[in-house]
């Protein structure tokens, strides 16, 4: 057995760029309590997003269906991992009734993966869109869906209720899909965005995350890969480590990189890119309708 001293490695200081404002405004508070009167699920609070208190303020939120519990187990997720609870079968209605009371021109809907179910959720994600096109007519809708293993069946529901934007989210770069999302496959997300683009032919937006180790080169392949698919819209954030039990933060970027990013994938011909430490892939989702 080997002497040597096992270095603990201290996590690395946060730096000064990133600070996250404090949930404060009327219109924030009122938000949080049509949340938990209805007992909805958001990523906001689920994923601990640093934007919580901007957007809410803004009167704007991401629903997250078919719970909180999610069966996957990615390195990187602050939603918890385990078994899923039963299906609400009239979580539709809740979102949609809450998307009328908070009156919210812009939603985005996301969920955490239900590799339990037959149809993966997929009939859930169908019903909730119809229910707000129903009771919100002049609601524009993000749908930031999970990958449903790449089954085509389930992703026509998607197409078929035809949401403005569809998100599917890489992540990260190829050589660490493994580690970051165990679960996941990057050449499946990308056939996912392919088949949503050449099937449904609706505007596409995907996100990945730096700091967990990645090099520029990989990440600007990334990029090469999310555009042969006609993908329109780019978000690029920092990863966070959402507690000490995921992947640790390997690197800080700067907000000179970040800009760098951006200005590289605009001249790719991504519609938009959104590049910054405390971007989110559902973070100013409004705009991305333009």
């Amino acid at each position: 057995m080997s002497t040597e001293t096992l270095e603990i490695q201290k996590p690395t200081p946060k730096p000064k760029w990133i600070r996250v404002k404090l949930p404060t405004g009327k219109k924030y508070t009122e938000l949080r309590g049509v949340v938990e009167k209805y007992k909805l699920h958001t990523i906001c609070t689920s994923g601990s997003c640093p934007n919580m208190g901007e957007c809410w303020g803004e009167g704007t939120a991401t629903f997250m269906i078919l719970g909180n519990i999610c069966t996957r187990s990615c390195g990187f997720c602050g939603v918890k991992t385990g078994r899923p609870e039963t299906i609400d079968w009239d979580e539709p209605e809740k979102v949609a009734r809450s998307i009328k009371l908070m009156n919210i021109k812009h939603a985005v809907i996301t969920s955490v993966d239900r590799d339990d179910l037959k149809d993966m959720g997929s009939i859930i994600w169908a019903e909730t869109v119809k229910a707000i096109r129903r009771m919100n007519p002049e609601t524009t809708l993000e749908t930031l869906i999970p990958d449903f293993q790449g089954n085509t069946r389930n992703i026509d529901r998607i197409i078929a209720v035809r949401p403005e934007i569809v998100s599917h989210n890489m992540e990260t770069v190829k050589r660490l899909t493994r580690e970051v999302r165990i679960q996941a496959k990057y050449e499946r997300s990308l056939e996912v965005l392919n088949y949503l683009k050449q099937s449904g032919n609706l505007r596409t937006k995907s996100g990945i995350m730096l700091g967990l180790g990645e090099m520029e080169e990989e990440i600007i392949q990334t990029m090469k890969d999310l555009r042969s698919v006609g993908l329109d819209v780019l978000t690029i954030g920092q990863y966070l480590q959402p507690s000490k039990k995921h992947l640790p933060v390997k690197e800080f970027i700067t907000p000179e990189q970040f800009k760098k990013y951006e200005t590289i994938g605009l001249e790719m011909g991504f519609r938009h890119v959104e590049s910054g430490a405390l971007v989110r892939s559902s973070y100013k989702a409004q705009k991305h309708l333009t």
